[in-house]
């Protein structure tokens, strides 16, 4: 077994990651989120490593008696990819370790790029349900040369978005964060819907979103319940990624 150590997190895996990693996050609305396990699901993968945290408050999901795991990698032999679901929510003073963890764990274990799946409550009109991306020179050049995604135009990303992403300038890992408004309901469906979509395109991995609809419903329960530890958070504790149209 494979581990990584930084200050808070400790990542661990049985099995070697694809070279292209997807994440989706516990934030408002958790579109990003339920992409992420969405993936899961349709792709049939399974889990093969995990993040634990070492000195957070914590959660521990389970499911029919059976406790799992907050943090989660799914891939699955013969696909290359990798899938974080990342449940549990990332207070602002811990989100560089996080990052330094995971980008640790992508250098050490030869991860080529990492995407990330995000919804984002920032203001948006009815007719500006889109997905936009903010990405790298070798990500766009890689991947969106020839897919028909808008780039979001001016603004900031901070949080582990904008952790990620720096990395993305600074070194030969090609990052990317794929962006869609939400709303502060759980899950945001329409917007996990838009994230999925939009992955399709630039992967081509011919994934259905359609079934997601039915699919957050078996979920809706547990997916509130975790939104509503959301809103206790103090706000002080939330990164804000602030984006212009």
């Amino acid at each position: 077994m494979a581990t990584d150590q930084s200050t808070d997190f400790r990542i661990s895996n049985r099995a070697e990651p694809s070279t292209t990693v997807v994440a989706g996050f516990s934030a408002l609305g958790l579109a990003g989120l339920t992409a992420a396990d969405f993936l899961v699901d349709h792709l049939d993968l399974t889990e093969t490593g995990h993040v634990s945290a070492e000195s957070l408050p914590s959660i521990t999901p389970f499911e029919a008696g059976r406790p799992r795991h907050h943090s989660r990698f799914f891939s699955r032999p013969d696909l290359d990819l990798t899938v974080l679901v990342n449940e549990l929510f990332l207070p602002a003073p811990v989100v560089d370790s996080f990052a330094d963890a995971l980008l640790s764990w992508t250098d050490d274990n030869g991860v080529l790029e990492v995407a990330v799946l995000s919804g984002v409550p920032y203001a948006h009109g009815p007719d500006e349900h889109e997905t936009f991306y903010v990405a790298s020179d070798d990500y766009r050049e890689h991947r969106l040369r020839d897919v028909d995604v808008p780039p979001m135009q001016k603004g900031f990303l901070d949080g582990i978005n904008g952790a990620l992403m720096y990395r993305g300038i600074e070194s030969p890992l090609r990052t990317a964060t794929f962006i869609t408004p939400v709303h502060a309901q759980a899950p945001d469906v329409s917007a996990a819907i838009r994230l999925v979509e939009t992955f399709d395109r630039v992967y081509d991995l011919g994934i259905d979103a359609g079934p997601l609809e039915a699919f957050a419903q078996t979920v809706e329960q547990y997916y509130q319940d975790l939104a509503e530890r959301l809103e206790t958070v103090d706000d002080q504790q939330l990164p804000e990624d602030r984006m212009y149209m």
